[in-house]
């Protein structure tokens, strides 16, 4: 029996044999989406004038290891394409071809002026912007017998453009797709950056005389449609189910709803207050400074000092929360003074905020925390990145939180982050939790020290052989 490769049976079915002029495929990380976005094109291999580009936002989503290039790699070199690196471009043995290119900055959809692509393919279309799709629709145009036509996967976001523009197939109410409107098809015009939207070609025509109507559809899908990831890989569900509350909702349930707001990133349902905490573990304590006294009315930043400990089985502890609104002098004076109370076994984790003046500052309190375990933490992504894993690990029942008078107001903070007035304590706690695991690890988490940028995940599809 010779090579078969095809989509599996459910959404990367449908979503390869639909007729729109432009298909988005989306839903949960590992769906299959960036297969059927590959796989799409070989529809074609027998036309020697068939061409398209596939897109992602920047060039290390397309070469970095076990992206979409790899992706490509392994797929097209069982049917004999030939691959050219340096310009991220397949040979196809009939002659067409596909290339993978980026669209970094707005300016770069001017690199196509005057191409003709009859196949364009966005993988993770949420991450372009709404006019750099339309403007490479305007390239979307073909005489190699093949009408122009527009493929997208994306994972839900609900700021995306493309939330509002796949609003019919999304249930307003909960942000889960409606069922039943997975894969029909819908017209649209756009008149003055408007769209219009209608059931059928038909309608719109007869309302705008003269006008070209597009033919758009969602396909919805989830992990677990992807029987084939997960016969190969079981543990990839469990990768997702231990994301934070808010990345879970998106990457594996498939909700477009959901965003960082109070009480998603943190519930006090999830801590358990307790009289007595475990004396064995590595015990931290981080600074989230600020030296700014409370005067003429103000309400500056806090200096929060937020102490825990991990034990042997990865629990964790909170110990303790020093906070206050005090002068840069004082909050010297606090740092000393509390890190003589916590002891030698504790680590003392210092913030570097960016640029030099920062580092200078860090220095300086490794001077005058002289005899004591100081680690100096860079810190350059948000501060939602920054609390996620503590939040997932929260989430779990595994963050216990010991008995004090700090206990109210730190608790209130974190459920009204991020959209409380002060998020001071909850920096310290995400900076007290990633100091935590570096001690384990050896350098510090990415969710600390990398710029934010939205989570990708690639989707892994499936062959059938």
């Amino acid at each position: 029996m010779g090579l078969v490769i095809g989509p599996q049976p459910g959404p990367q079915e449908i979503f390869n044999r639909t007729p729109a002029d432009v298909a988005f495929f989306g839903g949960s990380a590992g769906s299959g989406k960036s297969f059927s976005l590959l796989y799409e094109p070989l529809r074609h291999l027998e036309n020697p004038l068939m061409s398209g580009v596939i897109f992602r936002r920047t060039s290390p989503q397309i070469t970095n290891p076990g992206a979409l290039w790899d992706e490509a790699t392994k797929l097209y070199s069982k049917i004999g394409a030939q691959f050219k690196s340096s310009v991220t471009t397949v040979l196809f043995p009939l002659g067409m071809k596909i290339k993978f290119s980026h669209l970094e900055h707005e300016k770069n959809v001017y690199d196509w002026q005057g191409a003709q692509i009859p196949y364009i393919g966005f993988d993770e279309v949420t991450h372009f912007t709404e006019s750099q799709f339309f403007y490479m629709m305007s390239r979307n145009r073909s005489d190699s017998g093949v009408a122009g036509y527009i493929r997208a996967t994306c994972n839900p976001d609900a700021d995306s453009w493309v939330r509002q523009f796949l609003d019919w197939w999304i249930d307003p109410v909960t942000g889960y797709p409606i069922d039943d409107r997975s894969g029909v098809l819908r017209w649209f015009i756009r008149l003055n950056d408007q769209m219009i939207w209608a059931d059928s070609k038909e309608e719109l025509q007869a309302k705008y005389s003269g006008c070209l109507p597009k033919s758009v559809t969602y396909v919805s899908a989830l992990l677990s449609d992807n029987k084939i990831l997960m016969e190969k890989d079981p543990g990839y569900l469990a990768n997702l189910m231990s994301l934070p509350y808010v990345e879970r909702m998106r990457l594996l349930d498939g909700n477009w709803n959901i965003r960082p707001a109070a009480g998603n990133v943190f519930k006090k349902s999830w801590f358990q207050v307790i009289d007595a905490a475990t004396t064995t573990g590595k015990t931290v304590r981080y600074w989230d400074r600020a030296a700014t006294e409370n005067m003429y009315g103000k309400n500056p930043d806090y200096t929060v000092g937020v102490k825990l400990r991990r034990d042997k089985d990865g629990l964790i502890t909170i110990l303790d929360v020093v906070r206050g609104q005090w002068s840069s002098l004082k909050v010297e004076e606090m740092i000393k003074n509390t890190a003589s109370q916590d002891g030698q076994d504790c680590t003392i984790g210092i913030e570097v905020d960016p640029g030099q003046a920062g580092k200078a500052e860090a220095n300086q309190y490794s001077r005058l925390l002289s005899g004591y375990n100081v680690k100096l933490c860079p810190v350059r992504a948000d501060k939602i990145s920054r609390a996620g894993p503590v939040s997932a690990q929260c989430e779990a029942g595994n963050v216990k939180i010991l008995k004090g008078i700090w206990n109210k107001e730190f608790l209130d903070e974190l459920e009204a982050f991020p959209e409380g007035v002060k998020d001071d304590q909850v920096d310290a706690l995400s900076g007290a939790f990633n100091l935590s695991v570096s001690l384990l690890t050896g350098e510090f988490t990415s969710a600390m020290a990398k710029p934010s940028h939205k989570q990708v995940t690639t989707s892994r599809g499936g062959m059938q052989w």
